[in-house]
């Protein structure tokens, strides 16, 4: 496996030892947390925690054809296609309807002030957790399919309200949500027909908000509880961490890496931190 030469895992206690200045980091605004699905996964609530539990759910609710089944996108495609848009809203509305409980490390985040924050699942954590904090707002990604507007993002404040995209150059942190959320108004992008027109432009950058461009100049990013197995996600990550600081680190598993995730960790020149999640939470709440 060429890409496995590429990658240097560092060992246990040097990854503490970067793990601990990135933590320090993290606490001057100087890196921007990217959280993935593993993390709320943390708190044990009843919704789907990753893609492919996502597209179990839709195979729970729909006959699916077999070319679809395991792949969310597919299925939500297949879903859109066969019955309507409004039935995937719905479902996505049902699968992320049990309220998920920040963990420790969502709080220990919205306390630090930061000027932004990526959530790149559907959940609400991070949102409940900012929810008792000040001068925060939310941008979330939405679909252009059937809607009919120019539009690739809504603006939110912190109860819910959607606002005009200047009021948002007042907040102290800024919750972007790339793939929308559950809360507070369901935004999903989900369906392939959701991403097609993003993927288009995403290289230009057009799909991502100009707040979020302009905070994360010069800042490092941590990937936290994200997977990149699948070339979507992969995608997004690059292209939000992009224009940024030349260094970044990512929480990961090495046995659990597939060959895709290690080319696609030193094509990035993500540093890979190989420390257990909750280990990881351990050193950014308590350094």
């Amino acid at each position: 496996m060429k890409a496995t030469r590429q990658i240097d895992f560092v060992n246990a206690a040097d990854a503490e030892a970067i793990l601990t200045n990135v933590a320090a980091r993290l606490r001057a605004g100087s890196i921007v947390p990217y959280l993935g699905p593993g993390v709320a996964e943390l708190s044990k609530r009843d919704v789907p925690m990753t893609p492919e539990a996502l597209a179990a759910f839709f195979a729970s609710k729909v006959a699916l054809p077999r070319r679809v089944k395991g792949n969310p996108w597919a299925s939500a495609q297949h879903i859109e296609s066969n019955k309507h848009r409004s039935t995937v809203t719905a479902l996505m509305a049902q699968a992320f309807a049990a309220p998920v409980d920040p963990t420790p490390l969502h709080h220990h985040l919205a306390s630090l002030s930061l000027p932004v924050v990526v959530d790149a699942w559907y959940d609400g954590a991070m949102r409940a957790a900012l929810c008792k904090h000040e001068g925060w707002g939310e941008v979330q990604g939405i679909t252009r399919a059937s809607i009919g507007e120019n539009r690739w993002y809504r603006f939110y404040d912190a109860e819910g309200n959607e606002i005009d995209r200047a009021a948002a150059g007042n907040w102290t942190t800024v919750l972007y949500k790339p793939h929308g959320g559950a809360l507070p108004a369901e935004n999903f992008l989900v369906s392939d027909a959701d991403y097609v027109e993003v993927l288009t432009e995403i290289d230009i950058q057009t799909p991502i908000p100009e707040i979020v461009k302009e905070r994360r100049t010069g800042r490092s990013f941590l990937f936290i509880g994200c997977q990149f197995n699948d070339q979507l996600l992969r995608t997004y990550a690059r292209q939000i961490s992009k224009r940024s600081a030349n260094s970044h680190y990512a929480i990961v598993e090495p046995d659990a890496l597939s060959r895709n995730e290690l080319r696609f960790l030193a094509e990035q020149s993500l540093t890979p931190l190989a420390i257990a999640l909750p280990r990881a939470v351990e050193i950014l709440i308590s350094a």
